[in-house]
């Protein structure tokens, strides 16, 4: 998403006390916000022709709960960001909806200047170059890529950190965008512990007061698709320090 074009904004409130004046705010700051006032309307306009950068999802819809459009719409592959909005307290319901796939989650009330960073930090995740890349090629053998630049192709997994794609034998993973950001991180310090604490700032960063168990969740579904997809990667806890990407042992 280049700087000049606006962000789309899908808000999905049914409560018009709080959507039109939260819509107001966001237009004033830049973004194009369309709004949707239950489940079955967001689901239809997030696959609609229409762009959607980031969803702002309520979870105390009138025809269907919130975790359950989210969840729909992770399985129909959206993958920008969702940021949860809701009155719903604990932290169990905040692992459930990250574990369903939200990106953050933010409790009623909320200040507009703390909802406007979190929306600000998932649009920066989730920007990605207009053009499509090309069709990968088969992966060649290279050095080890410099920490911070692009990974190369290892093996059968290529992380493409400009386009924010990642490939396992020429068929690509659909990632959301903080499983992406993990992977990202750990496939740049390949066979290397990187620390909870690392993870923790720089992908979830400043605005991020939850619970750590978060990135537990988020590693637990990265893991999960890597394995579905048959990465030639293994993807360890160690326990009570943080996590690594580390390349599968051959066949014998």
């Amino acid at each position: 998403m280049l700087d000049d074009v606006p962000a789309h904004i899908l808000m999905v409130e049914d409560d018009d006390a709080i959507a039109a004046p939260l819509a107001r705010a966001l237009g004033r700051e830049g973004y194009e916000v369309a709004r949707a006032a239950n489940g079955a309307e967001a689901l239809a306009m997030a696959s609609g022709p229409g762009p959607v950068d980031l969803v702002l999802l309520d979870l105390g819809l009138p025809d269907m709960d919130g975790l359950d459009v989210c969840r729909h719409l992770r399985a129909g592959g959206f993958e920008a960001g969702i940021l949860i909005l809701t009155a719903r307290g604990g932290e169990l319901d905040r692992v459930v909806g990250l574990d369903v796939g939200a990106d953050d989650y933010l409790s009623k009330p909320f200040s507009l200047s703390e909802l406007l960073a979190r929306s600000r930090a998932l649009l920066r995740r989730a920007s990605r170059p207009l053009a499509a890349p090309a069709e990968p090629a088969a992966p060649a053998p290279t050095a080890a890529p410099e920490v911070g630049a692009p990974p190369a192709s290892r093996g059968d997994l290529r992380v493409e950190a400009d386009a924010r794609r990642v490939w396992v034998a020429g068929t690509e993973v659909v990632l959301t965008a903080k499983e992406f950001d993990v992977l990202l991180r750990l496939d740049a310090h390949r066979g290397a512990v990187v620390t909870r604490e690392v993870l923790m700032a720089e992908v979830w960063d400043e605005n991020w007061f939850g619970s750590t168990k978060t990135l537990d969740t988020t590693v637990g579904r990265l893991r999960q698709k890597l394995h579905d997809a048959d990465a030639p990667v293994v993807l360890s806890t160690v326990r009570g320090v943080g996590f690594r990407l580390e390349d599968a042992a051959a066949d014998a």
